[in-house]
């Protein structure tokens, strides 16, 4: 494709792929050293709540719950990567200056108080996390539920 020829992302249409099928090609190219890292936290956020969607954002996998974007990968270190844990691309008003609630897993770098970053390192990194990343994904969707009864 020619350096300036528009493609979907590019020229602010919509892809017609499905968010799933946007996530499997960019994955399918991804040539990264963590790739089987990146595929296997995919599929535990995926598993920690099955409303939960996926696209690409921000050049990375990222994943929404009730069409709200909460966890994206950052992918632009050399020998980890991070996920972003996030309110979506909306300033929220979370009035507070603490973070969104506590973390009892340990995992979360917050960032500001609706921010967090977790950084993992390599396939050992991701499996004895495993379980409190699946904790953590869970509690992020349920308090950035901005559609649940208060």
């Amino acid at each position: 494709m020619a350096a300036n020829e528009k493609t979907p992302e590019t020229s602010g249409k919509k892809s017609t792929k499905s968010g799933r099928q946007q996530v499997l090609e960019f994955l399918n190219d991804l040539e990264h050293p963590l790739k089987e890292e990146i595929e296997e936290v995919r599929k535990i956020i995926l598993s920690a709540n099955d409303s939960i969607t996926e696209h690409i954002k921000w050049n990375a996998p990222s994943f929404c719950f009730n069409n709200e974007d909460r966890i994206t990968f950052n992918l632009q270190g050399k020998g980890f990567f991070r996920l972003v844990f996030h309110c979506g691309a909306k300033v929220k008003d979370h009035a507070m200056n603490k973070p969104l609630f506590e973390d009892t897993s340990g995992l979360l770098g917050w960032v500001t108080a609706d921010r967090a970053i977790i950084k993992l390192t390599d396939r050992l990194d991701v499996e004895s996390k495993r379980a409190k990343l699946t904790e953590v994904v869970t509690e992020w969707i349920k308090f950035t539920d901005t559609k649940k009864v208060v």
